[in-house]
């Protein structure tokens, strides 16, 4: 019981700090990568489609964005679902390709977006949390159950906690380097 508990936990955890990876790629630095617009849709024949599903996204260089829509006609809804994707981008079509150029982010912007960063790990670090209550939970209702010694619920409970401060740092690594790479022009 105690194993499969601290793989299931563990788990959990390693998901919670990967769905706070995949929330830092969605905040902008004013370098460009193409995961900028993983999450923009376009009107497809009337269903709302990921633009990496009918566009070619590629890196022109380190500061523009190459779109490169699979149908001629879907160029004009591309842009402007990039425009409306409110992150803050103008692209600009040039024959049949879309540039969509990062603009560089100013010092309150910096400091903006490093707050939202924050709040994100914030979120990563309760969800862990979160994980290890209900592990303990669990193992304090298995030592009530007298299906485990004290001496194994204090055991498992120590290693929870270890893997809860290891995912916690690994989350407070990730915001630093996130912040360095911000506040870097």
């Amino acid at each position: 019981m105690i194993p499969e508990l601290r793989k299931n936990t563990e788990a959990k955890m390693h998901k919670s700090v990967e769905a706070f990876k995949a929330d830092l790629s969605k905040v902008r630095t004013g370098r460009a990568h193409s995961g900028i617009l993983d999450h923009v849709t376009v009107d497809y024949y009337g269903t709302q489609t990921p633009i990496n599903q009918v566009a070619k996204v590629s890196l022109i260089d380190g500061r523009t964005i190459g779109v490169a829509p699979f149908e001629k006609k879907l160029a004009q809804a591309i842009e402007k679902a990039i425009r409306d994707s409110n992150l803050g981008l103008n692209p600009a079509a040039a024959g049949d390709m879309i540039r969509v150029p990062m603009p560089s982010l100013t010092e309150e912007r910096r400091k903006e977006l490093a707050k939202v960063v924050h709040k994100e790990a914030e979120t990563a670090k309760v969800s862990v949390r979160n994980v290890r209550r209900e592990s303990i939970h669990v193992l304090k209702e298995a030592l009530k159950e007298k299906e485990i010694s004290e001496n194994d619920e204090r055991r498992a409970s120590d290693e929870v906690q270890k893997l809860t401060d290891r995912h916690i740092a690994e989350i407070d690594k990730l915001l630093v380097q996130k912040e360095a790479e911000l506040m870097a022009v």
